[in-house]
């Protein structure tokens, strides 16, 4: 079973200040793109789609590659592009993100329990 985060070592306040922080970082994003007149590119079909360029961008890091042999740094900037593409789209929606990859997280643990899921990669609809 999943540990709390209490469970985890983490304090309640440590994990407010968490999903403060990324809200925070959500308002220097729309900042940034406000202050240069982008959000009239930000419609939420361009933000999906650049998430999947940055999402390929990020994949090319690791092209004809072994996962050791990736630039780290440009595997760092890929990440935090398709971050920031990603948190601009879930505030287009009013989505609080953290909120909405807990719930995913709860969704997931239901569908793939340790007994059935520890140690393979079959699909949730796969298991015995």
């Amino acid at each position: 079973m999943r540990k709390t985060p209490q469970e985890s070592g983490v304090t309640t306040t440590q994990t407010n200040d968490h999903m403060s922080e990324l809200n925070i970082l959500t308002q220097s994003l729309i900042a940034f793109r406000n202050a240069r007149d982008w959000e009239q590119f930000h419609n939420p079909k361009d933000l999906a789609v650049a998430i999947s360029v940055e999402a390929g961008e990020l994949l090319e890091q690791f092209l004809w590659k072994q996962p050791a042999e990736a630039n780290r740094e440009k595997v760092k900037e890929e990440i935090a592009d398709i971050l920031a593409y990603i948190l601009l789209l879930a505030h287009h929606y009013g989505f609080d993100a953290a909120e909405i990859l807990k719930e995913k997280i709860a969704k997931n643990e239901l569908k793939y329990p340790v007994d059935k899921a520890k140690g393979n990669a079959r699909k949730y609809n796969e298991f015995d």
